[in-house]
């Protein structure tokens, strides 16, 4: 006979310890979707099916959009969650982009070519765990480097966009060896990128921010016949905004180093300082 029994716990602190244990379905699914258009992009690549490759890397990156958004609306953050969405990047967005640009276009160019999709499936890797490390310490307005989903939309819009006016990879081969190295440099680059956090939709905003929206989606409409050229032109712009961006901010600090230094040639030549 047990001398020691356990002592009684009552039903809602059972209940509520396998709460703290388990994880939230819905944002997880959603990331858990992300992660199958990833495996789904590798799957079609090997068979040859490159602009079904590229069509998940787009649908993956508005999966990966969703799932941090819906968990902090339905207040089911997690660590689970952050911890799983990263993994899931790195299949959608690192090894995935990798492989499509090395079967479609670098597996021809030999050591070349495996360095360069490897350089980028480091470089995802490198700034997923940037990120997750530095994510409470850097502005939240600009990421530093090119986010993974845009270094993926790159190289995923170069091969779509290519595939619809039925170029082969190794015509480009050089191409898509520069574009892929480019953005898995620019992932671990320091150079800002806006992040689009700080926008508030609750926030009212003038009248011709409405209008420049509307403009926006009756482009996007009107171009809809050529979806693979509007979105790989999208995202060679937003890759080409970063830098653009780092050279402005450049450009200010040298001009505010200047006035600093002005400012101080005046306060030592002025008369009171001299006597």
């Amino acid at each position: 006979m047990d001398m020691h029994p356990l002592p009684h716990r009552p039903p809602g602190l059972l209940k509520n310890k396998f709460r703290r244990h388990g994880i939230y379905w819905l944002p997880n699914l959603i990331t858990s979707g992300a992660m199958f258009a990833g495996f789904y992009a590798i799957v079609q690549a090997m068979n040859g099916r490159f602009e079904l490759s590229a069509m998940a890397i787009y649908v993956a990156m508005v999966l990966d959009g969703m799932d941090g958004r819906v968990a902090r609306l339905t207040r089911t953050e997690s660590a689970f969650g952050v911890e799983y969405d990263s993994l899931s990047d790195m299949v959608s967005f690192g090894a995935a982009p990798a492989l499509i640009a090395y079967v479609w276009a670098l597996q021809g160019m030999g050591r070349l070519g495996w360095i360069a999709a490897f350089v980028y499936c480091l470089g995802a890797a490198l700034r997923l765990a940037r990120f997750n490390t530095q994510v409470e310490v850097v502005d939240k307005r600009f990421f530093q480097g090119m986010p993974s989903p845009a270094a993926a939309c790159l190289v995923a819009g170069l091969v779509w966009a290519m595939n619809e006016y039925q170029i082969q990879g190794k015509d480009i081969r050089w191409l898509a060896w520069g574009v892929t190295l480019f953005a898995g440099l620019t992932m671990v680059s320091n150079v800002p990128f806006y992040s689009g956090k700080d926008i508030n939709l609750r926030k009212s905003v003038p009248f011709w921010v409405v209008v420049v929206i509307a403009f926006t989606i009756g482009i996007v409409v009107s171009f809809s016949s050529t979806l693979p050229e509007l979105l790989f032109g999208l995202s060679v712009a937003y890759a080409v905004s970063g830098y653009v961006f780092w050279v402005m901010q450049w450009f200010h600090r040298r001009r505010e180093r200047r006035r600093a230094r002005n400012a101080l040639d005046r306060s030592s030549n002025s008369p009171s300082t001299r006597a």
